[in-house]
């Protein structure tokens, strides 16, 4: 998204006037803060992202113990209808 603002501002006539006006190091002052802000909103993207995976983690954690509980449940549950089905053949 930002290189396509940057070569809209390059098509509009006006602004490469203006930008070959700058120089070299204007240039290159122009580019070195152009990359600033675009780093520090990439930093800022990769700290949500960060967060939002702590966060599902703990929600992930939670769904692995619920799983965990419903096996152990229907295991002995099982176990309990396999000794009622001994019991009711040996009627």
């Amino acid at each position: 998204m930002n290189i396509l603002r940057l070569l809209n501002f390059l098509a509009d006539t006006s602004a490469l006037d203006q930008l070959t006006s700058l120089g070299a190091a204007g240039i290159m002052g122009a580019m070195w803060l152009w990359e600033r802000k675009t780093s520090g909103q990439r930093e800022q993207q990769l700290d949500e992202a960060h967060t939002r995976i702590l966060a599902d983690r703990v929600g992930l954690d939670e769904l692995i113990h619920v799983v965990q509980q419903n096996t152990e449940a229907l295991s002995r549950m099982n176990t309990m209808q396999e000794q009622l089905l001994r019991q009711l053949g040996k009627s």
